[in-house]
């Protein structure tokens, strides 16, 4: 049987993607499914709040990285199937950024400043991996989606009790993102080398600690 073959980048291909990135980046994320059901707002002590924007600074950056490896995946996705499921999940994840983006402006905190260098090395990534073929893209989706369902698991053990309203939100982003996981294995992903999991985890670890602050 032959291997699907790359797709042919096209002019408009190349202008949807840089506009991707600049919505992603620069636009108000809408968010089309509704947030979670929320409890009203706690009052949290300076600490706590500064702590608590700080984690959902790390996660509004996981989100921007998602967008950014989903939108290059799709780019160069080899099957139309394949592309379909990357938008479909890249969409789902633009609703957890909009909630991340939301619950920053209620603690009064800002995004992180180098959200551009997280979309670039993202997006280079996914573009790469779905080059290469669509098992091996499907792989990452698998391997980084899991990944992200620890670290959202740490943060909510990391919540002060007190905010429910950012727990609400980080457990809805974590059903999402085991779906997105299990999709992505049930289409036929790819293991990737232990090395690859390695560098995924080092790179995961550079960025939370960066965003968290920056």
């Amino acid at each position: 049987m032959d291997r699907p073959k790359a797709p042919a980048l096209s002019l408009d291909n190349l202008l949807q993607a840089a506009d991707n990135a600049l919505r992603a980046l620069f636009a108000p994320a809408p968010a089309p499914r509704t947030t979670p059901e929320l409890p009203d707002p706690s009052p949290l002590a300076e600490p706590d709040r500064r702590h608590v924007a700080g984690l959902m600074r790390v996660n509004h950056a996981g989100e921007i990285a998602a967008q950014a490896l989903y939108h290059g995946q799709a780019l160069m996705a080899r099957s139309p199937q394949t592309r379909e499921f990357l938008l479909r999940a890249a969409a789902e994840e633009g609703d957890h950024l909009a909630w991340c983006e939301r619950r920053l402006t209620e603690l009064g905190a800002r995004p992180s400043l180098l959200n551009p260098f997280w979309y670039a090395g993202s997006f280079a990534i996914g573009a790469t991996a779905a080059a290469l073929s669509d098992r091996l893209s499907l792989g990452f989706v698998a391997e980084t989606e899991r990944q992200v369902e620890g670290h959202l698991a740490d943060h909510l053990e990391r919540l002060p009790d007190a905010d429910l309203r950012s727990r609400r939100i980080i457990e809805a982003m974590q059903r999402d993102e085991l779906a997105h996981a299990q999709a992505a294995r049930s289409r036929g992903a790819g293991d990737l080398p232990p090395l690859v999991q390695t560098g995924m985890k080092l790179t995961s670890k550079v960025m939370t600690r960066l965003a968290y602050w920056i």
